[in-house]
C-alpha cells in the first residue's frame, strides 16, 4: 500500500540508505545447477491490485518461479514493484544423504542482483535423528519477540524445528541486539530470514555446526554480558507445548552479577502420564537437578551460569489443555544489603497476609534493574507474599527498595452473634509492617458480620474528616471505607483525621483500609486509634454521627459519590448542635437530577426536639435553601431505582455561629408565657366550677360535712357534747329525707337505687397535712353489711354505732320538694293547710 511504502521508506532513510529505483529496468536471475535454490516473486499479501503491476517476461504474469539450472530475464510494468511484489528463496539442504554445508551461511544469490523487493531467504535443513545441528548468530544476537510484535529495523529471524520428519515445531521469532547466540536443534531445522527491500544486508549472520544428539527439542544459549533481561517463551508460545518433549535453556551470567528468574505467564495441561515441572542446574546446589512446578517461586539472586528446562507430559487425549511458558531473567549487580536478612513474625497471626510488590514504574530506559523479593535467600520473584501462622526470613535483590512497597489484609469476623455483641477491635497496624525496609502502601481489615444480625461501629480516638474536593485531605494516611458484601459496588467515602466524625455505622460487611501517602505516616498514625464494635443490626446502609467544629465547615456527601448512591439504599447524618451555637444546613445544588424508574427518592430533616418531620421529595421538588436550626437534627436520604445517568449525589456542608438572644424574643417570650399562665388559670377555674355545678346537679349528697357548723339550736341544750364525747367528727349539715326512708320507697314507681348500709365508725389512725381523696363513685366497690356483734379484724372497739344509709339515684333525678328541717331557723314551723 502507499502508506506502506511510505513507512518503507522511512525506515531506509533511518539506515541512511538512499533507494535506488530502476524504473523499466531488468533483472536477470540465473541458478547453477544442483545448487538447491528456487527463488519466487508473488504478489505481495497486503498489496493494491496486481493489475497495475505485472511481471514481465515472456508474457505478463503475477508470479514468476525459478528453479535450479534455470535462467531468467524479467522486469516490471510499474517503477515501484516493491509494493506489490515479494521474493522468496528458498535452498533445500540434506544432511541425511548428503554432505551438509556446515560454517558460514551465505546469501545465493546475492542481493544485488536481486531486485529490490522484500526479501525471505529460507534455508531447511533435514538432519538424522542421531545428529543435532547448531546454529551460531555471529554478526548481532538475538531477542525473543511475540508472535504479533515486529522487529524495528525490519530484519526478523523465523525458527522451525522438527519433532518427526512431518511435524515441524516453531521455536520462536528473534529479531537483533539480544542475548541469544547459539540455538541446538534435533533432526533438522528450518530458518527464514527477512530482510526489507530498502536493507543492504548482504550476509545471513550465522553459521551451521554439527553436533551430537541433544536428546530433545532443542537448546537455546542466551549470553549475558552485564546487567541487562531477557524474555524468552516455549515453543510455538502462545499455542501449545510440544506433547512430552522437552526444552532447554543455558544462559551465562559472568561474575560478579546475579541472576534471578520470574514466570510471566504460563498454562499448564491435563496430564495422564508424568508430571509437567521445569528443572534448574543451580552453580553449587546440592540437590540439582531442583524440580520446581510452573505455580511455583522460582530461584533468584543465583550467581554463575545455570540451566532451565521445560518438561511437558503425556496430555490427556479428550481434554488435552495446553502448556505454554513465557518468562523473564533479569541480571543485575548484587546489592549491598542483599546478604542481609529481616525475619516477618506472622506466626501469632490467623487472618493476616503480608504481599511486597513493585511500585508502578513510570520511568522509560532501556534496562531498570528488577526488584526482587528473596525467600531463604534463594527463592525469589518480584511479588512475595508471606502468609499467616509461621515466620519468614527474607531478603532484597534491589538496587532501590523505594520502587517495593507492602499491601497487608488481615480478616476480623463475627460468626456467633451471641458471643460477640459489643465486642471491641482496635484496628492498629502489627508491628511486623515495621520491620521492613520497605514503605507500607495500603493496610485492609476486613469486617465481617452475620447478615441480618449485627451491624458494626467504627469509632476513632481522633474526629475524622470526610475527603472532598472542597475540603481535601492533606494527611499522610486515610482510611478508605467500602462495602465487603460480594456484588456491592459502595464505596462510603475517604476519612482522615482532624474532622468532626465521631463514629461511622454501618450495616454490613466492610473492608477499611488504611492507605499511606508519605513515610512519616508511622508518626500520626499512632495518634489515630481506630475501633470496631459489634452493635445490633439497623436497616440503613449507614449513619454518620457528626458534631461541627465551630470554626470550620463541614462537608458531607452520600455515598459512591462518582457513581452516584446505590438503588433503594438510605442514609442519614446526626448532627449534633451545642446549645449556645446555631448551625446553617446549606446544599450545593438546587436539584439533584436524579430520575426514578421505580420508587421514590426522598429526604427528611428532623431536629430532635422538636420531632417535626420535613419532608423534600428529590426527584420533584428544589432542595431547601440555606436554614437554621437550633437543636441537634437528623438528616436522611433516601434512593429510589434511578435510570441510568441519572444517578442520585449530594453534597451539603452545616457550619456553627454564635447564639444571640435579642431583646424583643425575651420580651415576647414573658409576654407569651404570662398570657398561657392565665389561660391555665382560667382552664383551671372554670373546670372546678363545671364539676361544682356537676356535683349539685347530679343526685342528693350522701352526706357533707362542716366543721364548722353550730350544733345547738337557740336557746337549748347541748344535744352533743365534745369528746365523743367531744367529737363533732360525726356532726352532719345535711341529711337527705331519701337516706332516712329509702326503704319507704323501694315499691314507689320512678327510679331508686338500694340503699347502701353501712356503720358508722370514728376513724382513729393517723392522720397526714393533706385528707385523702375519695374515690370517684363509679369506682366504688360495694360494700358489705357487718352486725353489729362482729367487729371487722384489727378494728377498734365502737362505743357508739350508729347506722347511716347511702342512695344514688341512677338517672340523676332529684325530687325538688324539701325535706329537710332547718336547724337554724329562728320561726315556728307553720302548719300546713287543710
Amino acid at each position: 500500500s502507499v502508506a506502506g511504502f511510505c513507512l518503507q521508506v522511512r525506515m531506509m532513510l533511518s539506515f541512511g540508505i538512499t533507494p535506488l529505483l530502476r524504473p523499466g529496468g531488468t533483472y536477470e536471475i540465473d541458478l547453477p545447477r544442483g545448487s538447491g535454490v528456487t527463488v519466487l516473486l508473488k504478489p505481495a499479501t497486503q498489496a493494491l491490485p496486481v493489475k497495475l503491476c505485472y511481471i514481465m517476461s515472456k508474457r505478463w504474469e503475477t508470479t514468476l518461479s525459478i528453479k535450479a539450472g534455470e535462467k531468467k530475464v524479467f522486469s516490471f510494468s510499474c517503477q515501484d514493484p516493491h509494493n506489490y511484489f515479494v521474493i522468496e528463496i528458498q535452498k533445500n539442504i540434506d544432511c541425511v544423504s548428503g554432505q551438509c554445508p556446515f560454517g558460514e551461511v551465505y546469501l545465493q544469490p546475492s542481493t544485488s542482483v536481486l531486485p529490490t523487493l522484500n526479501r525471505t531467504f529460507i534455508w531447511d535443513i533435514k538432519a538424522s535423528k542421531n545428529v543435532s545441528l547448531e546454529l551460531q548468530f555471529s554478526l548481532s544476537r538475538l531477542r525473543q519477540i511475540g508472535l504479533t510484535e515486529n522487529c524495528p529495523d525490519g530484519v526478523t529471524h523465523r525458527i522451525s524445528g522438527r519433532v518427526d520428519a512431518s511435524t515441524m515445531v516453531r521455536i520462536g521469532t528473534f529479531c537483533g541486539n539480544g542475548t541469544v547466540s547459539r540455538i541446538k536443534m534435533q533432526e533438522g531445522v528450518n530458518l527464514a530470514l527477512d530482510l526489507p527491500w530498502f536493507h543492504s544486508r548482504n550476509v545471513s549472520g550465522f553459521s551451521i555446526a554439527n553436533r551430537l544428539s541433544i536428546k530433545r527439542l532443542c537448546i537455546i544459549e542466551s549470553v549475558f554480558e552485564g546487567e541487562g533481561s531477557a524474555t524468552l517463551m516455549s515453543a510455538n508460545y502462545p499455542a501449545g507445548f510440544p506433547e512430552d518433549e522437552l526444552m532447554t535453556w543455558q544462559f551465562v551470567i559472568p561474575a560478579p552479577l546475579r541472576a534471578s528468574v520470574s514466570f510471566l505467564q504460563f498454562n499448564v495441561s491435563n496430564c495422564v502420564k508424568k508430571e509437567e515441572r521445569v528443572e534448574y542446574y543451580i552453580p553449587g546446589s546440592t540437590t540439582n537437578p531442583e524440580v520446581f512446578r510452573l505455580e511455583d517461586q522460582q530461584p533468584g539472586n543465583m550467581a554463575g551460569n545455570f540451566n532451565l528446562s521445560l518438561q511437558g507430559c503425556d496430555q490427556d487425549a479428550q481434554n488435552p489443555g495446553i502448556l505454554r511458558l513465557q518468562f523473564q531473567v533479569s541480571v543485575q549487580h548484587p546489592q549491598n544489603d542483599s546478604n542481609k536478612t529481616y525475619v516477618v513474625d506472622l506466626s501469632k497471626e490467623r487472618t493476616m497476609s503480608l504481599s511486597i510488590e513493585p511500585r508502578p514504574n513510570k520511568l522509560k530506559r532501556e534496562f531498570v534493574p528488577s526488584c526482587f523479593v528473596c525467600l531463604n535467600s534463594r527463592t525469589c520473584s518480584t511479588n512475595l507474599t508471606l502468609t499467616a501462622g509461621s515466620k519468614h526470613t527474607i531478603s532484597f535483590l534491589c538496587d532501590d527498595l523505594t520502587r517495593l512497597w507492602i499491601n497487608a489484609e488481615k480478616t476480623i469476623s463475627c460468626l456467633d452473634h451471641r458471643y460477640c455483641h459489643r465486642m471491641r477491635y482496635s484496628l492498629q497496624l502489627p508491628p511486623s509492617v515495621f520491620q521492613l525496609p520497605v514503605q507500607l502502601h495500603d493496610f485492609t481489615w476486613k469486617l465481617l458480620v452475620p447478615k441480618d444480625r449485627l451491624s458494626l461501629a467504627l469509632v476513632p480516638a481522633q474526629k475524622l474528616q470526610q475527603h472532598t474536593h472542597e475540603r481535601v485531605c492533606n494527611t499522610s494516611f486515610s482510611y478508605l471505607v467500602a462495602s465487603a458484601v460480594p456484588g456491592q459496588n459502595l464505596y462510603f467515602g475517604s476519612f482522615c483525621s482532624g474532622g468532626s466524625i465521631e463514629q461511622i455505622q454501618v450495616k454490613e460487611n466492610i473492608s477499611v483500609t488504611l492507605r499511606t501517602f508519605a513515610p512519616n505516616f508511622q508518626h500520626e498514625s499512632a495518634k489515630q486509634d481506630l475501633t470496631v464494635s459489634f452493635i445490633p443490626h439497623f436497616k440503613e446502609e449507614s449513619v454518620f454521627t457528626v458534631t461541627p467544629d465551630t470554626k470550620n465547615k463541614v462537608y458531607l456527601r452520600t455515598p459512591n459519590w462518582d457513581r452516584g448512591l446505590p438503588s433503594l439504599a438510605s442514609v442519614s447524618w446526626n448532627i449534633s448542635v451545642p446549645r449556645n451555637q446555631v448551625a446553617c444546613l446549606t446544599f450545593l445544588k438546587e436539584r439533584t437530577g436524579v430520575v426514578c424508574q421505580t420508587g421514590r427518592a426522598f429526604m427528611i430533616i428532623q431536629e430532635q426536639r422538636a420531632h417535626a418531620e420535613e419532608i423534600f421529595s428529590l426527584e420533584e421538588e428544589v432542595l431547601p435553601k440555606p436554614s437554621f436550626r437550633y437543636h441537634s437534627f437528623w438528616v436522611n436520604i433516601s434512593n429510589c431505582s434511578p435510570m441510568s445517568g441519572k444517578q442520585l449525589d449530594l453534597l451539603f456542608w452545616v457550619s456553627l455561629t454564635p447564639r444571640t438572644t435579642d431583646l424583643t424574643v425575651i420580651i415576647l417570650t414573658v409576654v407569651g408565657g404570662g398570657a398561657l399562665l392565665l389561660f391555665a388559670l382560667g382552664f383551671i377555674i372554670c373546670f372546678v366550677k363545671k364539676n361544682k355545678k356537676k356535683k349539685i346537679t347530679k343526685g342528693p349528697a350522701v352526706g357533707i360535712y362542716n366543721g364548722n357548723v353550730n350544733t345547738q339550736m337557740p336557746m337549748q341544750r347541748k344535744k352533743f357534747q365534745k369528746g365523743r364525747k367531744d367529737n363533732d367528727s360525726h356532726v352532719y349539715a345535711v341529711i337527705d329525707d331519701t337516706m332516712v326512708y329509702g326503704h319507704l320507697l323501694q315499691d314507689a314507681s320512678g327510679p331508686f337505687i338500694q340503699a347502701e348500709v353501712d356503720t358508722y365508725r370514728p376513724f382513729q389512725g393517723p392522720t397526714g397535712d393533706f385528707p385523702p381523696s375519695p374515690p370517684p363513685t363509679n369506682s366504688r366497690a360495694p360494700t358489705v353489711k357487718l352486725a353489729t356483734d362482729e367487729p371487722p379484724p384489727g378494728s377498734p372497739p365502737e362505743s357508739e354505732s350508729e347506722p347511716y344509709t347511702f342512695s344514688h339515684p341512677k338517672d340523676g333525678k332529684v325530687s325538688n320538694r324539701s325535706t329537710d328541717t332547718p336547724l337554724l331557723d329562728a320561726h315556728e314551723p307553720t302548719e300546713p293547710g287543710e
